[in-house]
């Protein structure tokens, strides 16, 4: 029995030619009503390939395919997806996709930070020459939080910049790089962490783990980067910290997100900030579409599918 799926768009279906013996595809971009883009074909459908980036909320639409099994994401993170899907259809993240994009994003946000990059493009607005002194990334502590695949691509960049990495994730462990902390040494670490840069998934256990109290715990001076999701990090906290001119910040995500016009992180001291980034890139592309040929492989041979999360 051959196993429809939907790609998003038709580049996304002619990147994934040729299809695998026992799969054929549609291109619908989950906006439309299902019946309305794909006839009859819309009772068949066990998969479907959604967009990048596709707001939550246009998914009611996924409850209009019978036959639908299978959710497959192109985000790594998929926290406000899996609540949102219809009862019994597995859901597949990206998991490799953004591996270097997010990595190279969190590692160049640092070296703008900590080497006065925004400034010195602030100042060129203005023609204004203002050389200084500024912090190396090299010899600096810097703390990654987060074990996963992203957080892995993170310390592997930062190895060549001659930093003191230090490891952590939700539970203590010693893998083949060596140690790494449990979420629940923070207090003892974050002092001497002079660079923090997370990357976790939101969970209930994540949101807000930065908090006042984990701010407070790093050292003056520090530096936050978050390439993770915006609710790990307590924005009003974080903000008062900016305005003490205490800590610095480059934060990829923020919350809420998109940022209002109005929002008082624009302008905040101290701040890097870039529109949710990480992922979108050249390299991006390439990784995708190999996910996605590993995964019409393994539907239409009748295999499990890979990267299903819970």
């Amino acid at each position: 029995m051959t196993v429809l799926v939907t790609l998003p768009d038709q580049d996304w279906l002619e990147a994934v030619h040729p299809l695998p013996p026992g799969v054929s595809a549609r291109v619908w971009d989950v906006d439309s009503p299902p019946r309305e883009a794909l006839g009859e074909d819309a009772g068949r459908v066990r998969a479907v390939v959604l967009p990048y980036s596709r707001p939550a909320g246009a998914l009611g639409s996924l409850a209009d395919l019978p036959a639908l099994s299978l959710v497959q994401s192109l985000s790594a993170g998929v926290d406000d997806l899996a609540e949102r899907l219809p009862g019994g259809v597995a859901l597949a993240n990206a998991a490799g996709v953004h591996d270097a994009s997010t990595a190279e994003l969190a590692v160049g946000l640092a070296l703008a930070s900590l080497r006065g990059i925004d400034d010195a493009v602030r100042d060129a607005e203005q023609a204004s020459w203002r050389p200084g002194w500024h912090r190396s990334l090299a010899d600096r502590r810097v703390l990654v939080l987060g074990a996963g695949r992203i957080g892995t691509a993170v310390a592997d960049r930062l190895a060549p910049f001659e930093v003191d990495l230090v490891r952590v994730a939700s539970r203590a462990r010693t893998d083949e790089r060596g140690v790494v902390h449990g979420v629940e040494e923070l207090p003892q670490l974050l002092p001497g962490a002079e660079v923090v840069v997370v990357v976790l998934p939101l969970t209930p256990s994540t949101r807000g783990l930065v908090d006042a109290a984990f701010l407070a715990a790093m050292p003056d001076g520090a530096l936050l980067v978050n390439v993770g999701r915006g609710p790990l990090v307590d924005t009003a906290a974080l903000l008062a910290e900016l305005r003490r001119h205490r800590l610095r910040a480059a934060l990829d995500v923020v919350d809420p997100e998109p940022l209002p016009g109005d929002h008082p992180l624009w302008g905040a001291p101290g701040l890097v900030l870039t529109p949710h980034l990480g992922g979108t890139t050249s390299a991006m592309r390439p990784r995708a579409v190999a996910l996605l040929r590993r995964q019409l492989q393994r539907l239409g041979a009748g295999e499990e599918p890979v990267n299903l999360v819970g």
